[in-house]
């Protein structure tokens, strides 16, 4: 199959073209502002030093995203739940970030706000998933050809569950110098590929990511000069959850986004091992990012270990779906 231009090489040149442009100027627009990161006391010593340092550049790729997508809309109506959930989840990390700047703390949004705002947009993607789209609460098994359909009410409390953990999970991958952006570049190309055959049409949204990050990674690779924030790191959740979704293939999430999953798993572990080990800890600090990076890797190698890892899952991804089939 030839490759598609228009549909699958021009978005990733217009997104990252977008954010190369927008960045030198939103960067020091971010510090006169002083929308600086504020960063944990509690966390690795050596982030302290990234106290200041510009947040909410996830701006860049969501007007990146964004531009490009206008123009797909009309030929590619696939984009549009895909575009809503990833502007959407994108706007509240920019809420969140906003309220992080503004007070000067770690925390924005309270777990119940974020919760909320959360669930009534993934809502919404269920009436437009169901009602405009009409597709079926499907869900494929990987490495087979075999799909069973849930009932209805099932299906949706599964895609809050689905939605919910992916988005946490790309927030909490956001730890580290280009890790998130690092990683996520990987499996927009994965979804690039797969999409071109399984659902034409939606290509546009991937190549919109991965130009989006390519561009983002430029200033956000290691020594950081901006971070994404909330504002990236939800809309890259929001983005990955629904894309799966709507390929009928959720489960491919476990995957691909290994790394976002074992972030969430390892943030579990250790809380409720420190509970009931009545203050024992699993791991040196978590996520398990930074369990490696207080064992003496910098950040540059976590960021290649959780890049080249996604590599290869992404690799056998492409065989658990009906396209690789």
């Amino acid at each position: 199959m030839s490759i598609d231009f228009v549909r699958e090489i021009l978005p990733i040149v217009l997104s990252f073209v977008i954010v190369v442009i927008i960045l030198p100027f939103l960067i020091p627009a971010l510090r006169r502002l002083k929308f600086g990161q504020t960063e944990r006391e509690d966390g690795p010593q050596s982030h302290l030093s990234k106290t200041g340092t510009p947040t909410m550049g996830g701006i860049a790729i969501l007007i990146a995203i964004l531009i490009p997508s206008l123009f797909y809309m009309r030929t590619c109506p696939e984009i549009i739940p895909i575009l809503m959930m990833t502007i959407g989840f994108g706007v509240i990390g920019c809420i969140d970030d906003f309220i992080k700047v503004v007070k000067k703390q770690s925390d924005g949004l309270s777990p119940l706000q974020k919760m909320a705002l959360q669930f009534v947009l993934t809502s919404g993607f269920l009436v437009y998933y169901f009602l405009v789209e009409k597709k079926e609460a499907l869900v494929h098994i990987p490495f087979t050809e075999y799909c069973f359909t849930m009932p209805v009410w099932l299906f949706c409390i599964f895609v809050f569950f689905v939605v919910l953990g992916t988005v946490n999970g790309t927030n909490l991958t956001d730890g580290l110098d280009g890790l998130v952006s690092s990683v996520t570049c990987v499996v927009a190309v994965f979804f690039i590929i797969v999409t071109r055959q399984a659902a034409p049409g939606m290509e546009p949204m991937s190549g919109s990511m991965l130009g989006g990050l390519m561009g983002f990674l430029l200033f956000n690779s290691h020594p950081a000069k901006v971070f994404m924030g909330d504002t990236g790191s939800l809309a890259i959740g929001g983005w990955l959850s629904s894309m799966c979704i709507l390929l009928y293939d959720p489960f491919l999430i476990i995957i691909v986004g290994f790394i976002y999953l074992v972030e969430v798993i390892s943030d579990i572990l250790q809380v409720g091992y420190f509970k009931i080990s009545h203050g024992k800890r699993l791991f040196r600090m978590a996520p398990i990012h930074h369990h490696f990076e207080l064992g003496g890797m910098s950040e540059i190698q976590i960021d290649t270990m959780f890049t080249v890892i996604t590599m290869f899952l992404c690799m056998l991804a492409f065989f658990s779906h009906p396209a690789g089939l």
